[in-house]
C-alpha cells in the first residue's frame, strides 16, 4: 500500500482507533507502578507487550497477572543503565512498534545535599538510558520493512516537573526538562519516517513510590495545595493517557507533551 493510499484509506472507527492489535510494545520499568499499569492497558488493547525491568521475580508476577487476564506478554530482564545490555536486548527483539521509556527515579533533596551518587544515578537512569533506548528502538524499527504501514511510536515518560520548577527537585526537574527537549527534537527528525514521539507528564500518582516520597503531612499538604483537582492521579488515568498517545487515535500527535496533572501547571 502506498503512502498516498494509506492516507486516503477510511479512518478506523473510534473504538478500533484505540486498539493495538498487531503491535509489539516494550515498556521499561514495568515491574510495578506506572510501568505495570501501562503494560496492562496495552495488553488489554491487544498489543503484545514486553515488560522490562531488573527484577525477574517482580516482572514474572506482573506477567503472570496479565497473562491470566488474557494478555499477550513476556518478561525481559535488563538493567537499562547497562548500556551494552540494553542495546543488545532491543536489538534481539523480533519486532518493535512501540517503546515506552518509563524507568526512572527521584531523590528529592535540597541542592546543597545532592550527592554525586544521586546526581549520577538520576542522570544515568532518567536521561542517558532514555536516549540510548530511543536510539536502539529506532534502529530496530528501521529494520522492519512493513513497519511504515503500522507506524512507530516512542513515548517518553516525563513529569509535570518537566514543565515547571519545584523546591528540592533540581536534579529531577533538570532530567525531565531534558526529556521534553529530546522528545521535541526526535519528533521533528523522525516524522518523515512515520515514527511519532511524544511525552506524558503526570503529576504525583498514587503509587507505593509516591507514598514513600509524600510521607509526612507537610509534604502531602504541599502537593495537594498545588493540584486544583485536590487529589493524586491514579495509575489507570495515566495508563489511559499513554494508551491514547501510542494508539492510531493519536496519529497526528507528535512532539508534544500530554499533561495529566490535575491543573498543577495551569498558569
Amino acid at each position: 500500500m502506498s503512502q498516498e493510499t494509506s492516507r486516503n484509506a477510511p479512518p478506523p472507527s473510534l473504538p478500533e482507533a484505540f486498539r493495538l492489535d498487531d503491535r509489539t510494545a516494550l515498556v521499561t520499568g514495568a515491574s510495578a507502578g506506572l510501568g505495570a499499569g501501562i503494560a496492562a492497558a496495552f495488553a488489554a488493547a491487544g498489543a503484545e507487550v514486553i515488560l522490562m525491568a531488573r527484577s525477574r521475580d517482580a516482572l514474572d508476577a506482573v506477567v503472570d497477572q496479565l497473562q491470566a487476564a488474557g494478555g499477550r506478554c513476556q518478561a525481559l530482564v535488563c538493567d537499562v543503565t547497562d548500556t551494552a545490555a540494553l542495546r543488545q536486548a532491543i536489538a534481539d527483539l523480533p519486532r518493535l512498534d512501540i517503546l515506552v521509556n518509563n524507568a526512572g527515579t527521584n531523590f528529592p533533596e535540597p541542592i546543597g545535599e545532592v550527592t554525586d551518587e544521586h546526581l549520577d544515578t538520576m542522570l544515568s537512569l532518567n536521561v542517558k538510558s532514555v536516549y540510548l533506548a530511543c536510539q536502539a528502538a529506532i534502529r530496530k524499527m528501521r529494520e522492519d520493512a512493513g513497519r511504515r504501514e503500522r507506524g512507530g511510536v516512542i513515548l517518553n515518560m516525563s513529569s509535570q516537573m518537566g514543565h515547571v520548577g519545584s523546591p528540592n527537585r533540581t536534579v529531577y526537574c533538570m532530567t525531565k526538562h531534558a526529556i521534553e527537549g529530546l522528545t521535541k527534537a526526535l519528533a521533528v527528525e523522525l516524522a518523515p519516517e512515520g515514527i511519532r514521539v511524544t511525552s506524558l507528564a503526570p503529576t504525583f500518582v498514587d503509587t507505593p513510590l509516591v507514598r514513600r516520597v509524600v510521607d509526612t503531612p507537610e509534604k502531602r499538604d504541599f502537593v495537594m495545595s498545588r493540584i486544583p483537582m485536590g487529589r493524586l492521579a491514579t495509575v489507570d488515568e495515566v495508563a489511559a493517557a499513554a494508551l491514547f498517545l501510542v494508539s492510531p487515535a493519536a496519529g497526528m500527535v507528535t512532539g508534544t507533551s500530554l499533561l495529566v496533572d490535575g491543573g498543577w501547571t495551569v498558569p
